[in-house]
């Protein structure tokens, strides 16, 4: 039974201010070309799929739309990621985006009554609920007029949690982003959770039925969950090879606070994660993709340390505005889990129009 209430209803004991992970499907990452590319994207995303990773590349959208989505499915598929966005340019110098994003896991048995009150075990009596984290997010992005090249933007993100009819919680909080381009160079910055972001949990005591007054778990005290702040940075470049390729790369730094990580460089106050992509691009028709990312400081039995490092790989088809891509990866353990397919598609209106 991998589907069962206890393993998903822990978390909810646990809750406390200014946790380091919580809201943690908000960093799983979206678009198969970015999750290819170890999500080294912050300073060249310029798509609708910037509503999610920098506001502030919805800029770039001009005198068009775009439309994306992406379905992913993790732990042997019980767990189901599911993403669509849509962007459009607002006037000469300002888009608008929108993106919804659900990461749930579905049919988990709820087996609190399976004993009846004459101490029976009665099957019938298992019923089934969902627990799912759901993300709305409104983004506006602006080409500034005295700075060439600069462009900034911000996210505001509603966030609503539901462990079946046992817990469920509702909060919200802001992003800030801004890219810079400076000849062939491309600079950007992610502040996520400005002024950290929270979520305000109902807990309903009477679902957890008779069952839980025999087990020696407690319930919070606290309602309040706060996600600190965490600062994205990138710098890239594309190269022209010749006339039929071209080569992007990329490097990215996650920089999170708050105690330290076992991430590549940590510290209490600042932990340093670094990332890099690259995209080779044939006649702007298929691209090839691989990234690096996601270094683990980790420990063997024997106390010594070592290091390990998550690998991606990725393809991608753009044919008149309609762009498929397909990335090998995972949700960002180090542990071993097994590797996740991930497909995502994006429509661009003004190229489709144009061929």
């Amino acid at each position: 039974m991998k589907k069962t209430i206890l393993f998903l209803v822990l978390p909810i004991l646990a809750f406390s201010q200014g946790r380091k992970y919580s809201n943690a499907f908000l960093e799983i990452g979206v678009d198969a070309r970015a999750m290819a590319m170890s999500n080294a994207v912050i300073a060249s995303t310029n798509d609708v799929n910037a509503t999610y990773w920098n506001p502030a590349g919805l800029a770039q959208i001009r005198n068009s739309w775009q439309a994306s989505a992406m379905h992913a499915e993790y732990f042997a598929s019980i767990a189901q990621y599911d993403y669509a966005a849509y962007a459009q340019s607002i006037d000469d110098y300002s888009s608008g985006g929108l993106a919804f994003i659900r990461f749930g896991v579905d049919d988990i048995l709820n087996t609190t009554d399976l004993i009846d009150q004459d101490g029976n075990v009665d099957y019938d009596r298992i019923q089934r609920f969902s627990a799912a984290d759901y993300a709305l997010i409104g983004s506006y992005a602006r080409i500034s007029k005295k700075v060439k090249g600069l462009s900034y933007g911000g996210s505001f993100k509603l966030v609503y949690r539901q462990i079946g009819e046992f817990a469920s919680s509702v909060g919200f909080g802001f992003d800030a982003g801004l890219q810079y381009q400076k000849g062939k160079w491309m600079f950007g910055a992610t502040l996520r959770d400005v002024t950290t972001t929270f979520n305000a949990w109902t807990i309903h005591e009477e679902e957890f039925g008779d069952i839980f007054e025999l087990t020696p778990n407690e319930l919070p005290s606290e309602n309040l969950e706060l996600t600190i702040p965490r600062l994205l940075l990138g710098v890239g470049r594309t190269f022209q090879l010749n006339d039929k390729y071209s080569l992007h790369s990329e490097m990215s730094a996650d920089l999170t606070f708050g105690g330290q990580q076992n991430v590549l460089l940590g510290s209490d106050i600042l932990n340093f994660n670094p990332n890099i992509g690259l995209e080779l691009g044939y006649r702007n028709f298929v691209f090839l993709r691989a990234g690096a990312g996601n270094v683990k400081k980790l420990q063997n039995f024997d106390s010594s340390e070592y290091y390990s490092l998550q690998p991606n790989l990725g393809l991608g088809f753009a044919y008149r505005g309609i762009h498929v891509d397909y990335a090998l990866t995972d949700i960002g353990s180090a542990s071993g889990t097994l590797y996740s397919n991930i497909f995502s598609l994006r429509f661009n209106f003004e190229t489709f129009k144009r061929s």
